[in-house]
This record gives structure tokens, sequence and C-alpha cells, in this order.
């Protein structure tokens, strides 16, 4: 069984270059891709600061994990720190939770677990602190309003 990376191995991006390799390999082999260089592609385009190229590494990483079963424990982490980087903490969590059941202990995945417990948690905050200061705000401007009508 192969260690999986920790999550901050994921926010470094490769090198233009090194992605470019990847993505000339995948497409030289086409159709024929074979699943290590669809991983390999699905990785990096994972590890890139670009959504996009992080939507296409879900896509190919969720292609794997439909024809692939001996890759799905690995594509179970990539998919879920793919969706955390893409903000979709609900998908992360969802991915990661397959893979901690299956196994409790991998260290790798409880950090991502909570990385991803705490973006929800900060997120969650920063919405409640938005909602109340909206709502402050139209109070304000109700009583400003009903005070202007009493006059």
């Amino acid at each position: 069984m192969t260690a999986l990376p920790y999550a901050v191995d994921a926010e470094s991006p490769l090198r233009e270059a090194e992605l470019e390799t990847l993505r000339t390999q995948y497409e030289k082999e086409g159709e024929m891709a074979g699943i290590q260089t669809k991983f390999n592609y699905a990785w990096g385009l994972i590890k890139s600061n670009a959504r996009r190229d992080q939507q296409l590494g879900v896509q190919l990483l969720s292609d794997i994990f439909r024809v692939s079963p001996d890759r799905r424990r690995e594509c179970l982490y990539y998919l879920a720190l793919a969706n955390y980087k893409l903000g979709n903490y609900g998908e992360a969590r969802r991915y990661n939770d397959l893979l901690l059941d299956k196994e409790p202990a991998n260290h790798q995945a409880a950090d991502l677990r909570r990385l991803i417990d705490d973006k929800v948690t900060k997120e969650g905050l920063m919405g409640v602190a938005i909602i109340s200061g909206v709502a402050i705000a139209a109070g304000v401007v109700g009583g400003i309003l009903f005070r202007g009508r009493r006059r």
C-alpha cells in the first residue's frame, strides 16, 4: 500500500513545464491513456491553482475510480483533496469519510478531515457574521425610516 501525501502537498503547484509534460503524455496516449498516465495528469491538475485544471483533475479521478478498483483508495483521497481546494467541502468530507471508513488510522485522511472541518467552521462563522451585519444594518435603516415617518 503506497503512502498518501499530506494535504499541504496539494497547495504547491507543479511548475508549468512539469504540468505540460504530464499533459503531453496524456494527450499522446489519447483514448488509450493508461491508468497511471491519467492519474499522474489528474494529480498535476489538482495541484494547480487554476480552478478549471482542478475540475478536470476531479473528472479524471472520477473516471479512474469507476474503472480501476485497485486505485480507489488513492482516488478517494485525491478527490477529497481536490474538492477541498475547490471549496466543495461537503463533497470533500464525503470522499474523505469513505476513505476513513476503510482506513480509520490513515493519518493523511485524518489531517485532511481536520482541515475540512476547520474551513467549514471558519466559513460558517464568517457567514453568521455577514448575516448578523446585514440584519443590524437592516434594523438601523428600518429604525431611521420608522423615525422619519413619525415626524
